[in-house]
């Protein structure tokens, strides 16, 4: 290891450091860490991540939709009239007691009118498709649920063109016996049910939940508005949202629990949340989505607010977070925007963003995995949040990436479900003492940053790994802590660059470089007291070419450079404050030329 070369030169009050050395406490002195032998890391995480990736996102069981659902000839559809307390139809298939109407053939059945304490009935042995058209349907129940399907092949819903429709259950099911506990949804099937048109429904389940199927529920049309005390909208083998020729769904919820859930444990290819399309706009003291095994996001506009959001609180053994799936969340399209008091995504497994638009804010963690996050593409942006990005190994290879924590910017903890193990100033992650460090690569438990931009506005460790940090590509900027029991990077293995930009600024007292055996040169600046935010530095070449400048947006004591154009070597000029010319993305400059700085000191890489 080279031991630091004095300066020629320091500005006043400016006496900063380049450090490679492992002492804290320099005041000043140039090196660098200069390029060293080729790691294996890289192959041997991308390796771990893929399969990992490949376990978690296995096949999911298609869903019951067909196209023939779609059509049938209207004109052999069966007229059903409400009537306040009874009903009417020339149909045979068609049983009407009381206020009670029984469907008990499979075929298109044309609901209209009112039923002000009734109740409608699918009971159909054959296994052909029921479906009930809502023209203008108003359906109520002062003891049960309003619509019960209980023996189908398949069922439908249809919301004709231009239609309002609403149903409204009791406030107490009156149940025939103790060991009866069902139908317990407003919309209650025990058979495959689909939801579609271009008409409008209202559902009022003031008892518990709000549409129910007990195997797959689909919804691939109208304009929902469901209001429960419980669930608003859940399907045991899947809840699937999706566009169809006839329209592209709407679902405004309102949930006392979870906004869409399904709940299949026994079966890994089921008990899963896809949404591929419409517009979801989910209010829940539950989570906003949760999944048994996969919730996977591919397309549609998603809104929730669960638990009352970022600021909102989490209740005792009651889950509150934004998106959940048990074995993985996938997002790989769709535009996606979470406001949750817990982790605004989050799975016991693995989550995957390959694509789409996020939003996120959380009282917890932005994004958080038990096992592997991997960002290949789309947009990421964490507004809010305890720590950003959590997981027990990261892999960013594309994306944008914007992260805003109070505590870690990344965690990686190699745990279960929580923020680090110390929380701010705490002892998550932690590389010692600061200054260079040395590497070994943690095939298990790493940050891998291979492609893509990251911003990282960090009140902790802006990056923090339990294990090993590699970075290989793509453009990293790091706002880190401005207390000296934080640092902007920390590794308990150390840091490695081979490729990529990486510029972190951040407090002195637990500052890290990379390791002297990493192929990419660094340079560690250290300033003897701490700079006011929008102090820029730069390193300018011989040539007066700007190699790097970052103008951080807080206070800052050290800043890390490492890039391609760091040539060993060669000498460069530090710069404080000053203008840079040329194309600046969140504080960074990267070549330009500069004009009106302070010479601080020179470096030879």
């Amino acid at each position: 290891m080279r031991r630091p070369a004095r300066l020629t030169a320091l500005a006043p009050l400016l006496a900063l450091a380049l450090l490679a050395g492992c002492s804290p406490t320099s005041t000043a002195g140039t090196s660098t860490e200069s390029p060293g032998s080729t790691s294996t890391t890289t192959s041997a995480e991308t390796e771990t991540v893929a399969t990992t990736v490949d376990d978690a996102t296995g096949d999911v069981a298609a869903d019951h939709d067909e196209a023939s659902d779609y059509e049938w000839d209207t004109s052999a559809e069966i007229a059903v009239s409400l009537d306040g307390d009874t009903a009417s139809s020339d149909s045979a298939a068609v049983v009407v007691d009381g206020s009670t109407v029984t469907i008990t053939a499979s075929g298109t059945y044309r609901l209209s009118g009112e039923l002000t304490d009734g109740q409608v009935v699918v009971d159909s042995a054959d296994d052909g498709v029921v479906r009930l058209v809502f023209d203008g349907v108003d359906i109520a129940s002062s003891t049960s649920a309003p619509v019960v399907i209980t023996d189908a092949g398949k069922a439908m819903i249809v919301l004709a063109e231009g239609s309002t429709n609403s149903v409204s259950d009791a406030e107490t099911y009156v149940y025939p016996d103790s060991a009866t506990d069902e139908p317990d949804g407003a919309i209650f099937s025990t058979a495959d049910l689909t939801i579609t048109g271009t008409g409008a429904l209202t559902v009022d389940a003031k008892a518990g939940d709000g549409i129910v199927s007990k195997d797959g529920l689909v919804i691939s049309g109208g304009d929902l508005t469901v209001t429960a005390a419980d669930d608003a909208v859940r399907g045991k083998n899947y809840v699937v949202v999706k566009d169809s020729e006839l329209s592209s769904p709407t679902i405004t919820a309102t949930a006392g629990g979870d906004g869409l859930k399904s709940t299949n444990v026994d079966d890994t290819t089921l008990g899963y949340v896809s949404v591929s399309g419409g517009t979801l706009d989910l209010t829940t003291d539950g989570d906003g989505i949760q999944a048994e095994t996969h919730t996977i996001v591919s397309g549609g506009t998603l809104s929730i607010v669960a638990a009352g959001g970022s600021t909102g609180t989490v209740v005792t053994d009651v889950s509150s977070k934004g998106i959940k799936g048990t074995a993985s969340v996938r997002v790989s399209g769709g535009t996606v925007d979470v406001d949750s008091a817990d982790d605004a995504l989050h799975s016991d497994g693995l989550v995957d963003v390959s694509g789409g638009a996020l939003t996120l804010a959380s009282g917890d963690d932005g994004v958080h995995a038990d096992g592997a996050l991997t960002v290949s593409a789309g947009s990421v942006v964490v507004r809010a949040s305890y720590e950003g990005l959590e997981a027990a190994s990261i892999t960013l290879s594309g994306g944008d990436l914007d992260v805003t924590a109070t505590d870690d910017g990344i965690n990686v903890s190699g745990g279960a479900d929580s923020s680090g193990t110390g929380g701010p100033g705490g002892m998550g992650g932690g590389g010692g003492m600061g200054g260079e460090e040395t590497f070994t690569a943690d095939a298990e438990t790493f940050l891998l940053i291979s492609g893509g931009t990251l911003t990282v506005d960090a009140g902790g460790d802006g990056l923090d790994s339990n294990g090993s940090i590699s970075i290989t590509g793509g453009t990293t900027t790091v706002d880190g802590p401005t207390d000296g029991g934080n640092g902007a990077i920390d590794a308990n293995s150390g840091v490695e660059v081979s490729g990529g930009v990486l510029v972190a600024a951040g407090s002195a007292g637990m500052a890290v470089s990379p390791a002297a055996s990493s192929p990419q040169a660094s340079t560690m600046v250290v300033f003897d007291a701490a700079q006011p935010a929008g102090t820029t530095v730069s390193l300018v070449a011989e040539d007066g070419t700007v190699v790097a400048s970052y103008t951080p947006a807080k206070s800052f004591q050290t800043v890390v450079f490492s890039t391609p154009d760091l040539v060993p070597g060669a000498t460069y000029t530090i710069t404080s404050g000053g203008t840079v010319s040329g194309d600046e993305v969140d504080g960074l400059v990267l070549g330009g030329t500069l004009s009106g700085s302070t010479d601080a000191g020179s470096v030879t890489v």
